[in-house]
């Protein structure tokens, strides 16, 4: 059965934590959406912060939670969440009684409701007050966004999504969360709204994403370790996953796949600065003389080494040896080769079984059983550095220039891989030559 979908001029507007935390950041909210038309769909968050010293509504939530699990009375922190509420309404000016609503999720998350219920809380509040603001629709995300029995995303959620916003008004759609097989409150993983966001711009065929937040865009680099780190005008999906895989946060990695498949475009905006044109983030874009367009690096990593004689030759060794890890539970990163030699790059938090017990003897008690190497050694204090761009591949001398970087700086490289794409390369380092590493490779590619 095919579905009629909506004129493709419509945009869908996601407003990060910080861009809701308070009165006057929605209405500087208002203010972006009644500047143009056609952004009628708006996904808000649960407040953020509104300054360093506060605490999100949603840690609040989670808080309320195990109080509640471990029997102790909510009210204390419930009090906090109420009043951060009621204090937003009262401030906005809006007649919207609250009381109803925050009764209610009061009284299931003392009564044990699930996490998911009480941590979905924040968006499904904020989700009304935003809707009343704005003289919007509110639409309860449970209602249009649906999970499979597995825990992903149910396709249906788009259609579901279609069939409810075919009006020509504007609609609330809070983030963050749907609804389960079971008819359970389901969140998606933290920073879930920006899914939301998503599958609702897939739902409706939105001709553009925008993605609203506290930064006017994507930085080239980690502004922390290069502090004036150039904004990406323009990024590829698959550029954006290669440095959100390294640590790059200003989007939920997951938030790319609803809209990809459609060719929507994201545009990730800045709510204080909503003047900065921010970073489009799209299927395809000429590369032009822009190599690189980002480096990421993270901490966090371990290597197990081997070496065996005639390691090339032995069928089933390669096998062998991510079978010891997948028998444990085990991931891994990347697993560079020599014709003698393999690496296994794991991250560390794949090695501690419910924050205790480290599996790394029980790799190398594995390893030697079932391989029988000539040599095994465990490199810990690993980190791993991203330099990615669509024009790496077409550009002679991109990795001569990388490792000349690194040289020059004194970096020593531990590890050396790039993806089939040849849209990246990536290094290993020692984790406190990291920040160096970084800012030597944007200082020759920026």
């Amino acid at each position: 059965m095919s579905v009629t979908r909506l004129a493709t001029t419509i945009k869908v507007a996601k407003f990060g934590g910080t861009s809701v935390a308070t009165a006057a950041q929605l209405l500087k909210v208002k203010a972006i959406i009644e500047a143009d038309p056609l952004r009628r769909l708006i996904v808000p968050s649960a407040p953020g912060k509104a300054d360093a010293k506060d605490t999100k509504i949603t840690d609040l939530l989670y808080l309320c939670r195990h109080l509640a699990a471990e029997g102790q009375p909510i009210d204390p922190v419930w009090d906090k969440i109420a009043g951060r509420f009621t204090t937003i309404v009262k401030e906005l000016g809006l007649s919207l009684n609250l009381t109803a609503y925050l009764t209610e999720a009061h009284d299931r998350i003392q009564g044990g409701a699930n996490a998911d219920y009480a941590a979905s809380r924040g968006e499904a509040i904020h989700g009304r007050i935003v809707a009343a603001l704005l003289g919007a629709e509110y639409i309860d995300a449970a209602e249009v966004i649906f999970f499979d029995r597995a825990g992903r995303l149910d396709p249906r959620s788009y259609a579901a999504i279609n069939d409810r916003c075919k009006g020509s008004g504007r609609y609330v759609i809070p983030g963050f969360y749907g609804q389960a097989v079971n008819g359970d409150i389901k969140t998606f993983s933290r920073g879930g709204s920006d899914v939301t966001g998503a599958v609702v711009a897939n739902g409706v065929n939105a001709a553009l994403y925008e993605n609203w937040t506290d930064v006017s865009g994507v930085l080239m680099t980690d502004p922390r370790i290069v502090a004036e780190a150039k904004p990406i005008a323009e990024i590829t999906y698959k550029e954006l996953r290669e440095l959100s895989y390294m640590g790059a946060s200003v989007l939920h990695e997951e938030a790319v796949f609803p809209v990809r498949e459609k060719g929507i475009p994201i545009n990730i905006r800045n709510t204080n600065r909503p003047d900065d044109a921010g970073t489009m983030i799209v299927a395809e874009r000429d590369p032009g003389h822009q190599v690189v367009v980002g480096i990421a690096g993270t901490k966090g990593f371990t290597v197990v080494y081997l070496e065996k004689a005639m390691m090339n030759s032995e069928i089933g060794f390669g096998r062998r040896v991510l079978d010891a890890f997948e028998r444990l539970g085990i991931s891994y990163e990347h697993s560079p080769t020599g014709i003698d030699t393999m690496s296994v790059v794991i991250a560390n938090k794949q090695l501690v079984d419910n924050g205790q017990v480290n599996k790394i003897d029980q790799i190398i008690e594995d390893l030697q059983g079932t391989v029988k190497p000539d040599v095994i050694k465990v490199v810990p204090g690993m980190a791993l550095i991203a330099t990615v761009g669509q024009g790496m591949n077409h550009a002679v001398g991109t990795a001569a220039r990388l490792f000349t970087a690194l040289a020059k700086a004194r970096v020593n490289v531990r590890m050396i891989d790039q993806g089939s794409s040849e849209q990246n390369i990536i290094v290993g380092v020692e984790e406190d030559e990291l920040a160096r590493a970084i800012r030597a490779i944007y200082d020759e590619f920026a």
